[in-house]
């Protein structure tokens, strides 16, 4: 095949799993090797084969450290991918903890449904890799720094540009040698916004034959927010959650999500314009990430505040489960930041557990909540959700503050793809929901409405020529999901959502006849169903 051909492998139609390979000249780049996160058919992928022989690919270039980008990267190596690994210095650094931590969680949620298996008669699963696996896939790692070209086989350059997203984060831009001239092709990685406390605005050059961009707020705009503004919405929501037996629980992203919101309480705090109390960072992977940020500190816009923060006597790191565990004798309000983001694992699921139900407690989303997780089951506002097993009846205020997103919102992003101008054959909009990315391409057709918008599918592949992107033929395997079970809720949401209605509405019955007419129309609707027709 002499055209160079693009496969999306994951991020087409959802917010994660981020995959793609370039096979160009007989070589196979990847950027990205992200986990499936969100809905629990989403989140199987993670478990089956790669759709592809993890052997035969060449190089992998990841964009940064985010798990939804590079949390399969050890299943990758162990599956017998043999190549280097090029990425930022500061993304080799937090990969080196965040995958050993991503090893250990699937040790521990492994380890916990095969209990639940035993007592079922149900097979044992194994983890997706272990924290070894984690610590063996980082020596395949190569730092790269910010804008120098590297060459690659098969006439294959690139570099990186500073994605303004994450410490580290990274735009790829790629040059392809073909025999009717170079192909230019910019992958986005995730696009900060404009204003973020710890990152400098997002930077790439222009003039690309294609661009595949990031949409995961394509569907909204915030309100412009200064750091001024943001720790005004932050101040209001702090007073508001106060009580003196309360806490504010905020699930975060251990990684810089946390440590933005540390120093902007710090800052509120030192200027009196909230009473200080306890901050406690409930997450080893945190503590150790803000060891990090400490040595990058000097290059980071607003280190200082971080650095100031750290040093605040209020502030505790827990390491061990027994420290963990205590934060629930603290009395008087109190503030835990603890992981994770959406609310699927961690520590912060028994933080919830242990104040959804209670009046004086609050939650504050301040991240993107994926369809299906229990974030966004939460954020959607249930009443009742089931957290390891046990209904819980939400009765704590429910909040969320986008103003901590590091993704650039719909303006924004549309202003980033302006600045990417020209961009003659194809601009590809992945990593968002469907209803974003179709609200990014409206909006994008309005002022260029000749413009080559394409939105991939799942295991979608596109032969790119210097002058149009051509969709090719569907073979074997089919594509692992189609769009419907992409990006959205599931049958397993769906399912507990019934089953906790239901609870709901026998407790609420008032008498025994009552509840047995309920279950016996539920028993008489199954029955039906199940009949042939």
């Amino acid at each position: 095949m002499t055209d160079s051909v693009l496969h999306f492998y994951g991020a087409a139609g959802s917010v994660t799993g981020s995959c793609f390979v370039l096979e160009h000249r007989g070589t196979r780049t990847m950027v990205d090797c992200g986990m499936f996160q969100g809905s629990k058919t989403e989140k199987e992928l993670n478990y089956r084969p790669f759709p592809f022989d993890a052997s035969l690919v060449d190089a992998v270039i990841l964009t940064h450290a985010h798990i939804d980008h590079s949390g399969l990267i050890p299943k990758l190596v162990k599956a017998g991918f043999e190549g280097p690994i090029h990425c930022t210095p500061a993304t080799l650094d937090l990969c080196s903890i965040m995958l050993q931590d991503s090893g250990h969680i699937q040790e521990s949620e492994v380890e916990q449904l095969n209990r639940r298996h035993g007592h079922r008669s149900r097979d044992t699963l194994q983890p997706i890799y272990t924290a070894e696996d984690a610590r063996a896939a980082m020596m395949q790692f190569r730092a790269v720094a910010y804008k120098e070209w590297q060459r690659l086989e098969g006439g294959l350059g690139f570099r990186l540009w500073d994605a303004g997203h994450l410490l580290g984060s990274a735009s790829v831009e790629i040059e392809l040698a073909t025999e009717n001239g170079t192909i230019r092709i910019l992958f986005s990685g995730d696009v900060g916004p404009q204003h973020k406390l710890l990152e400098a605005r997002p930077d790439a050059p222009k003039d690309f034959d294609y661009v595949i961009c990031e949409s995961t707020y394509g569907d909204r705009d915030r309100d412009e927010v200064s750091d001024v503004a943001r720790r005004e919405q932050l101040r209001e929501i702090l007073l508001k959650a106060y009580h003196p037996n309360g806490a504010l629980l905020i699930p975060s992203f251990a990684v810089e999500r946390t440590q933005e919101l540390l120093a902007d309480i710090n800052v509120l705090m030192d200027a009196g314009e909230i009473s200080r109390c306890p901050i406690v960072i409930d997450s080893p992977l945190a503590s150790r990430a803000t060891a990090i940020f400490k040595q990058h500190a000097h290059s980071i816009p607003n280190g200082d505040l971080l650095i100031k923060a750290l040093s605040a006597k209020n502030v505790r790191f827990t390491e061990t489960a027994e420290q963990s565990k205590a934060i629930d004798l603290i009395r008087g309000f109190h503030i835990i930041i603890a992981a994770s983001g959406m609310c699927e694992a961690g520590r912060i699921r028994h933080r919830l557990k242990n104040w959804l139900w209670r009046d004086e407690g609050t939650v504050l989303f301040v991240g993107f909540q994926a369809a299906g997780t229990l974030g966004r089951i939460l954020e959607d506002g249930a009443r009742t959700v089931k957290i390891q097993g046990e209904e819980i009846i939400v009765r704590a205020t429910v909040r969320s503050l986008d103003a901590y997103s590091g993704h650039a919102d719909a303006s924004e992003l549309k202003a980033w793809i302006d600045a990417r101008e020209p961009i003659r054959s194809g601009l590809f909009l992945v990593h968002g929901e469907p209803a974003a990315r179709d609200s990014l391409k409206s909006r994008l057709l309005v002022e260029k409405p000749e413009a080559t918008i394409i939105v991939p599918s799942l295991d979608d592949s596109y032969s790119l020529t210097k002058t149009a992107a051509v969709p090719l033929a569907r073979g074997t395997p089919p594509p692992r999901l189609v769009p419907q079970d992409v990006g959205h809720s599931d049958w397993h949401n769906d399912y507990q959502s019934i089953v906790l209605d239901l609870e709901e509405r026998l407790r609420q019955t008032a008498d025994r006849k009552a509840r047995a007419v309920i279950l016996r129309r539920v028993k008489r609707a199954i029955e039906e169903d199940g009949r042939p027709s």
